[in-house]
């Protein structure tokens, strides 16, 4: 497990970090950008450098979005030089033919602006979309490469987070901020050239006067984006409380807890009215700052450059040239004191996802796997394995156990809660290494096999069964996704399903909902079950297969899946006895050892766990006096 703890230690994705009730992958925009402004900020901004590769594949787009982005910023800086000529010549009574020139010179370069902009806009917001959806994906498709021990210390709920918060905020910066952040650096050096070569000596007066503008805007700026993230916080909260209690109106009502939730709800519209109202009063600060601010400096500068013009050390335009360079001065400054926060949130995302990246899968497959044989007959062997799962190290899931099943033999694990049966099920699946031992599959130990080949050979029915979002016919293709209609139908029928799937509206084309919320307990065990049968797969998982399902049902799926298990390596999981008293073996299992083997009949006549487990079951008029201990 190394390999993952730096990812939970060093990051907000550990088991210290709060979790939101809802995925984030179900939550709206708006809840996923409020979500983006309380990220942390990144410490290290070299951090956004990890995105060129990505930045990288697109060269064509890249050198389109700086051509047009320099374009932008050059023409934006023409726009003072065309007014200082206008109003040094345009207005005067010897030049007054020539002022339709200006005139039309002003509307090319703001035809020439547009133009400019919106192109770079184009091109900058291509690339963050398709370097995001890049990004995504790639994170996407390592996720699903991980181990079973990753998502054991790793909430999934944050991990989803990653994939939308995370990437959001760097598909901001990259379509945006770092637009915003590029173009308005290149105006501040362009205007700060342009206004020492206009009027060095104003141009001091402009550096001294400049911090005394720009720190008080950066400082309430960031009060006030820190109460607002605080006012959508207690938003946030008045959000959650109205939907808990509101989804459990009727546990409210019966509990006649209606007055006690009205005043929680009151508390917390109270708190969010409060912070609102001091964002609203530092706002309003900022406001009359930012405008004296700026109007005094603007004033100042003014009043020195009109004593120069009547001094007739400079002209009129000069002037207006020279005020114009100093707002794009003053402007870019604080848009890139705006943008600076996104950049470090970004930085930080960018962190948090190629953490994920380096993360290595706990089981992979081998340099050189060996290949898995044509024909796959199904034995298996456990040799004195032992395991301990890696949030347990010091508790023993299995210790040296052994466990040799035959070809089409139909083997059944009992034995009370943590016995170890699921555990052979995760090492089988290869979810897991054992720490001792080894297993094999047709003489080939597990641990030479690529996983992937390996599970392909494996059909499982869980004991809580999976059902996607989709149709009744996607979730039992997704057994077997070349499956044929007729082959669907015909697992279905087996599995005992065809008969309700065919009474829905829309039949094999219905819609299940999320997680299968329209059908019952019942009906998703044997969506399960047909799933698994049109694996078709050499071993055959069963665990607590017909644990949801009627007496009626139960005997009609136990009797599909005999006709299935024919020819198949079965292993059953099983707490109810009365399904396994057929098989052609039980093995009783405890503390991750096995502590009996044999038919029904004989445990029975043994004595020790398997009869103290039917007696419970049956009662002694079945078990009999064999199963006294």
């Amino acid at each position: 497990m190394g390999s993952v703890a730096p990812f939970v230690g060093s990051c907000p994705l550990g088991i210290k970090a709060p979790m939101a009730q809802t995925d984030p992958a179900q939550l709206p925009a708006q809840s996923i950008e409020h979500d983006a402004a309380r990220r942390p900020k990144g410490r290290d901004m070299g951090a956004l450098g990890k995105l060129l590769p990505y930045l990288g594949r697109y060269p064509l787009q890249l050198l389109g979005a700086a051509v047009f982005l320099a374009f932008a910023a050059g023409v934006t800086l023409v726009v003072p030089l065309t007014v200082r000529q206008m109003i040094d010549h345009g207005f005067s009574a010897d030049n007054a033919g020539v002022i339709d020139q200006y005139f039309l010179l002003m509307l090319l370069v703001a035809l020439l602006l547009g133009i400019a902009s919106a192109t770079r806009f184009f091109f900058v917001s291509w690339i963050g979309e398709r370097m995001v959806a890049d990004l995504r994906r790639d994170v996407y498709a390592h996720l699903t490469k991980l181990s079973p021990s990753f998502f054991e210390v790793t909430r999934t709920g944050e991990v989803l987070s990653r994939l939308t918060t995370d990437t959001t905020l760097v598909q901001s910066v990259v379509g945006s901020s770092a637009s915003i952040a590029l173009r308005n650096s290149v105006m501040i050096v362009g205007a700060m050239v342009m206004l020492v070569l206009t009027a060095p000596g104003l141009s001091l007066l402009v550096l001294l006067a400049f911090p005394f503008v720009i720190l008080p805007l950066i400082f309430l700026g960031r009060l006030v984006r820190t109460l607002s993230r605080s006012s959508q916080d207690r938003v946030a909260d008045t959000s959650a409380h109205a939907g808990e209690s509101l989804n459990a109106i009727q546990t409210m009502q019966a509990f006649t807890h209606e007055d006690i939730d009205r005043q929680s709800f009151g508390v917390s519209v109270e708190a969010a009215f409060k912070v609102a109202v001091r964002r609203i009063s530092v706002r309003a600060a900022l406001t009359a700052v930012a405008i004296f601010a700026i109007f005094g400096a603007v004033v100042g500068v003014l009043w020195t450059g009109s004593q120069a013009v009547l001094a007739g050390t400079m002209t009129g335009g000069e002037l207006s040239q020279f005020v114009l360079y100093a707002v794009f001065v003053a402007s870019s400054f604080g848009a890139l004191s705006e943008v600076w926060g996104e950049l470090q949130r970004a930085a930080g995302a960018t962190e948090r996802l190629m953490e994920i990246l380096a993360i290595e899968p706990e089981i992979a497959a081998p340099a050189a796997p060996r290949a898995m044989p044509a024909n796959a007959s199904g034995a298996i062997t456990f040799e004195d394995v032992t395991f301990h799962y890696p949030t347990r190290p010091s508790d023993r899931a299995l210790e040296q156990f052994s466990l040799a099943v035959r070809p089409g033999e139909t083997v059944a694990l009992v034995g009370p809660s943590g016995a170890g049966k699921s555990t052979v099920f995760q090492l089988l699946l290869r979810f897991y290494d054992p720490q001792a031992g080894r297993i094999t599959f047709d003489g080939l130990s597990t641990g030479e096999l690529d996983p992937t080949e390996l599970r392909q050979h494996i059909a499982l029915v869980p004991q809580d069964p999976v059902i996607f979002a989709g149709t009744i016919e996607d979730n039992i293709r997704y057994g077997r996704p070349d499956a044929s209609a007729g082959d669907v139908i015909a697992a279905a029928k087996a599995a005992a399903a065809h008969e309700f799937i065919e009474a829905l509206p829309q039949g094999y084309a219905s819609a299940v909902g999320e997680r299968g919320v329209t059908l019952s307990g019942g009906q998703r065990q044997r969506l399960a079950i047909a799933r698994a049968i049109l694996r078709d797969a050499p071993i055959l998982l069963l665990d607590e297969a017909t644990s949801a399902l009627d007496a009626e049902n139960e005997r009609l799926v136990q009797g599909a899946l005999s006709h299935v298990m024919k020819g198949r390596t079965t292993i059953v999981i099983a707490h109810r006895l009365a399904t396994v008293k057929m098989c052609d073996r039980i093995i009783v299992m405890d503390h991750g050892r096995i502590v009996a083997s044999g038919r029904h009949e004989d445990l029975i006549a043994q004595g020790g766990l398997y009869a103290r487990l039917a007696r419970l079951q049956f009662g002694f008029s079945e078990v009999g006096d064999t199963a006294a201990e």
